[in-house]
């Protein structure tokens, strides 16, 4: 281990902004819960779900309110790639499929 690897932590604005979205309770009761809601109805009705479709909206409005509560960017297009973006909304997609085929988001 290098020493600036101890002093200088790795800093990931995917898992960060993921956690923020499924943890902070007004972003979580306002916006990550009626769309996690919303998939698992599709899901149960077999229905097919894209994400991009489905997550991108709320991911805009996570990555807005990210940036406002820690005071990150003027405006999420200053810190998110796309690519992060499209990270997020695999990673929280991917998780909560796991949690939706268990029967949550009843």
């Amino acid at each position: 281990m290098k020493i600036y690897e101890v002093t200088e932590p790795k800093f990931d604005l995917v898992d960060d902004t993921s956690f923020f979205m499924k943890n902070d309770p007004t972003f979580y009761r306002k916006q990550y819960f009626p769309v996690m809601t919303k998939i698992a109805d599709r899901h149960r009705a077999g229905k097919t779900i894209d994400p991009r479709k489905e997550l991108a909206p709320m991911i805009e409005k996570g990555c807005s309110a990210y940036c406002t509560k820690f005071n990150m960017a003027r405006n999420p297009e200053e810190l998110y790639s796309q690519e992060q973006r499209d990270a997020i909304i695999d990673k929280l997609f991917a998780e909560e499929m796991e949690e939706i085929k268990k029967g949550e988001y009843k």
